[in-house]
């Protein structure tokens, strides 16, 4: 804990708001407060998204991550090292398999708003993952078997730790990998987007594109964080620290996380979050045996990717370079979207088009290709073919034809044939992205629903 003297303090309701931390926080700057995981602090002033002023038992005052605490009136399951929120079927699968130890078992938040699913692993009988759906009856009690029901799902979880009561085997522990999921937040600190080079080390070279080198790195000794060293002469420079600042305060758990920025230095260093597995694109390639018949883990992709996108629609921000090469994964098969915003502040790259606009043809709509006419709709056309990349593992679209040839088919209105293992349903909604028109393109938040559906009726079958 910095400092405890914040002066006047601001709250959004006068209620006295009471939170729970979900994981440990370490202050880092001057004026954060180190959260222990558990314990309840009062909320001071939550008038900013993401950085909360909290105080703590013993009436010390700072800034904490907003997504590291729970309302305690919620029921506080994020507490819970086996509640793992919205969470898919899909990842919790790839999560329960991996651990592979009997009575293995997650709460993750049901399709239905307000209820939830258990999944549980076993060796018992195939399909080795079971899901659950924990119902509520009139009472408004939560059971998994009627003669079974509890006030709380904490209660119920408790039974079943000791009772199989109808499952496939008592619930017996959580996941080990889970644990170190801790979130990332906007920025390192509250209101920090410099980051001093000196406490930056840089390690292996995890590769290079049009923007220059990227490193994995260490901030402070002990975060991981990717570092884009920038080429010189590639980036407006001026404007693009003004926009940090901004993307800094981006935050969604499927967007790779900007830190900040370095400036001080001759070239601009870019520092993000670390994930693990790298770029979708190669990810995609390098496992094509193993993902090319799965289909719920390839539409469940899809979607991650969309619920990102749908954060930065609803923001009114635009990506302009969306594609699985711009996409990483990470711990757990998540998905997250990468470089939003950058491909605006680059001075020369790889996709400068003949007529001096920058931006990847076989991923552009027409009026990108006439026009340069960026929007949230031309996204949506990106995203259709970023759909088709992962349908295929990671083929280039339109195969061989050249950039020319791309932009006659596009202004001919052919479209990308449906990919050999990709289900009808799934490249109706690809095909939605690609109307000629922007205007008749759906919204991000419609395919993530429309998406998520057809996952739904899938997992039903």
């Amino acid at each position: 804990m910095k400092n405890t003297n914040f002066g006047h303090h601001k709250m959004k309701t006068n209620c006295v708001k009471i939170v729970v931390a979900l994981y440990p926080f370490q202050a880092i700057e001057e004026g954060d407060l180190t959260l222990t995981k558990g314990e309840e602090y009062e909320v001071v002033d939550d008038s900013r998204e993401h950085w909360w002023q909290v105080k703590n038992k013993y009436g010390e005052i700072g800034y904490i991550p907003s997504n590291y605490v729970e309302e305690k009136s919620t029921g506080g399951l994020g507490q819970h090292s086996w509640y793992v929120g919205d969470m898919s079927r899909q990842r919790c699968e790839v999560l329960l398999k991996k651990e592979n130890k009997e009575g293995t078992f997650v709460v993750r938040n049901s399709s239905s708003k307000g209820l939830f699913t258990l999944s549980l692993f076993t060796r018992v009988s195939q399909p080795y993952v079971k899901h659950y759906h924990i119902k509520i009856n009139a009472k408004k009690e939560f059971y998994l078997s009627e003669k079974h029901a509890f006030p709380s799902v904490d209660e119920l979880i408790y039974y079943h730790k000791h009772n199989s009561a109808g499952l496939a085997t008592r619930l017996k522990q959580t996941p080990s990998s889970h644990v170190t999921c801790i979130p990332t937040t906007a920025g390192l600190s509250h209101d920090k987007w410099e980051i001093d080079a000196s406490e930056l080390t840089l390690l292996e070279e995890l590769g290079s594109g049009q923007f220059g080198v990227v490193r994995k790195g260490k901030w402070r000794g002990h975060i991981d964080v990717a570092v884009k060293m920038m080429k010189e002469g590639t980036m407006s420079e001026d404007d693009f620290i003004d926009e940090a600042k901004v993307m800094t305060k981006l935050q969604h758990p499927h967007l790779v996380q900007l830190y900040g920025v370095c400036t001080k230095h001759r070239l601009i260093c870019i520092v993000t979050e670390y994930m693990k597995h790298g770029s979708l694109l190669k990810y995609l390639r390098k496992n094509e045996t193993r993902l090319s018949p799965k289909t719920c883990v390839l539409l469940d992709m899809c979607i991650q990717v969309c619920s990102g996108m749908a954060y930065l629609e609803q923001h009114n921000y635009i990506h302009r370079d969306l594609a699985a090469r711009n996409c990483l994964v990470g711990e757990g098969s998540v998905v997250k979207v990468a470089d939003f915003g950058l491909a605006r502040y680059v001075i020369d790259d790889e996709y400068t088009s003949s007529g001096g606009a920058k931006f990847p043809i076989k991923w552009a709509p027409p009026e990108v290709l006439g026009y340069t006419r960026f929007s949230s709709k031309s996204d949506v056309w990106a995203y259709g073919v970023l759909m088709w990349e992962i349908f295929t593992c990671g083929k280039v679209p339109y195969g061989r034809a050249t950039n020319a040839e791309v932009v006659e088919q596009v202004q001919r209105g052919q479209r990308l044939d449906v990919p050999r293992t990709c289900p009808w349903e799934v490249y109706t909604v690809m095909k939605s992205c690609w109307e000629e028109l922007p205007e008749n393109r759906p919204p991000f938040r419609i395919l993530k629903y429309e998406l998520e559906k057809i996952l739904e009726e899938w997992d039903i079958s």
